[in-house]
């Protein structure tokens, strides 16, 4: 991917992010209940970091040349599977809908997503220091 796409991602995620607390914070506090509305806003503030990381894995990689593009891709990923999965099955709940089982294994398989990306990120720059 593109220094330019990466960016473009990042930025767009981050957007999301900002919306997505601010429904949070102004509407569904009415709507959910305690429990729930923490799990919406740490996938909100896991999303938002995230996309700051995405940014940071931009920059390093117009940076150095050997900066490894999985890395990126990994976070985005881990971001989609953790913070998705969390948006869904809130709103699956919220809607008496009923969904897919596996659905509720995204959020761990999300979170090894983003743990083996940083570990990535740590690998890279402590071989090439």
């Amino acid at each position: 991917m593109s220094v330019e796409k990466n960016i473009a991602i990042a930025a767009f995620i981050g957007g999301v992010a900002v919306v997505f607390g601010a429904l949070g914070a102004h509407a569904l506090e009415k709507i959910l209940d305690t429990n729930t509305l923490n799990s919406f806003e740490t996938a909100v503030r896991y999303q938002l970091f995230h996309a700051l990381v995405l940014l940071f894995t931009a920059l390093a990689s117009k940076m150095y040349s050997s900066f490894p593009t999985l890395i990126s891709k990994m976070f985005i990923a881990g971001i989609l599977l953790f913070s998705g999965s969390i948006y869904l099955l809130i709103f699956f709940k919220y809607s008496n809908i009923n969904y897919p089982l596996l659905l509720g294994l995204l959020t761990p398989l999300g979170g090894i997503f983003l743990i083996t990306a940083w570990m990535q990120l740590f690998y890279y720059f402590l071989k090439n220091k």
